[in-house]
Order: structure tokens, then C-alpha cells, then sequence
């Protein structure tokens, strides 16, 4: 099967049910991706988001809400629940949250924006089924629609979130 590459940009998200599609995502340095899918329907989404709460600039979130954790979130699991996904069986992977040393120092952004997605996933009653987070390397991240796979590549290595 010919593979269509759908490309999520920075403060953006994407969902799919079509098995030809991989959602991709590049260059996720101190921001998270987060690879939403549920294997029974074949219906997943990624996000992928700036910081880490719409609070910080709620005129900038009303505008992008998918620059924020907390109100990209939102709409993504919304959209794929609309979708026919369930919530429960969403699988949940993510990467990225990593210090850099290009951007702004000292706010710990990637670890905020890490911290941000694990409270908002537990209010939800979603668990973190794998992850690639932290260190100081940018990484791409793929979610292959067929069947849900998720790959990370970082350093010129690439890895399996299972």
C-alpha cells in the first residue's frame, strides 16, 4: 500500500481513519507530540503543541487553541470520539519535552510541557502507554494509521513506542 504522509506543523493537529495515512510530525524539541489511536475503529489523531496551558495567553489560545496542552487536547479527543473513537481505548503515545539549547533558557518548557500532558491525560482517565520525553535532542514522531504504530526518530536512530 502507498503510504500518504499527512504533516502536523507546530501548534497544530490532525486526525485519520484511513490506513494509507501516516501522521507526522518534525522537529518536536522542548514541544510534545502526543499520538492518540484506538485499535478497534483504526480512528487516531496527533497533536502537536507548544506549551504547556491556554491560561498563559487565553487571547493567543482562543486563536490556536492547538499551541496549548490543555485546549489542544481537548478538541483532539473530542474530534475522534466525534469520529466514532472511544476514549477509553485510546492508545496514548507521545515524544519530545526536551531542553534545548536554541530558544529561551531557564523556563524548563520541556518539562513543563511534559508535566502539563500527564495531568491533563489523568483527568481524563487516559494513561500513557509509552513515551519518549526529555533529553536534549529533537526527534520526529510517526503514527502509522493501519495498525497504530508509532516511531520515533532522534540522532539518526529510530524507535518503537509499543
Amino acid at each position: 500500500m502507498v503510504k500518504t504522509r499527512v504533516v502536523i506543523d507546530i501548534s497544530d493537529a490532525k486526525v485519520s481513519n484511513d490506513p494509507a495515512d501516516v501522521l507526522v510530525t518534525y522537529s518536536l524539541g522542548s514541544c510534545i507530540g502526543v499520538c492518540l489511536y484506538d485499535s478497534a475503529t483504526h480512528i487516531g489523531g496527533m497533536l502537536h503543541y507548544q506549551l504547556p496551558t491556554s491560561t498563559m495567553d487565553p487571547a493567543r489560545a482562543q486563536a490556536k487553541p492547538f499551541m496549548f496542552a490543555d485546549t489542544g487536547m481537548k478538541l483532539l479527543v473530542d474530534k475522534l470520539v466525534s469520529m466514532g473513537a472511544m476514549k477509553k481505548r485510546l492508545h496514548v503515545r507521545l515524544a519530545g519535552g526536551a531542553t534545548m539549547a536554541t530558544g529561551p533558557q531557564g523556563f524548563d518548557i520541556g518539562k513543563r510541557n511534559y508535566l502539563a500532558i500527564r495531568k491533563i491525560l489523568w483527568s481524563h482517565g487516559m494513561i500513557i502507554d509509552a513515551e519518549d520525553v526529555g533529553g536534549n535532542s529533537a526527534r520526529n514522531l510517526y503514527l502509522d494509521m493501519t495498525d497504530g504504530t508509532v516511531t520515533v526518530r532522534s540522532n539518526g536512530l529510530e524507535k518503537y513506542l509499543r
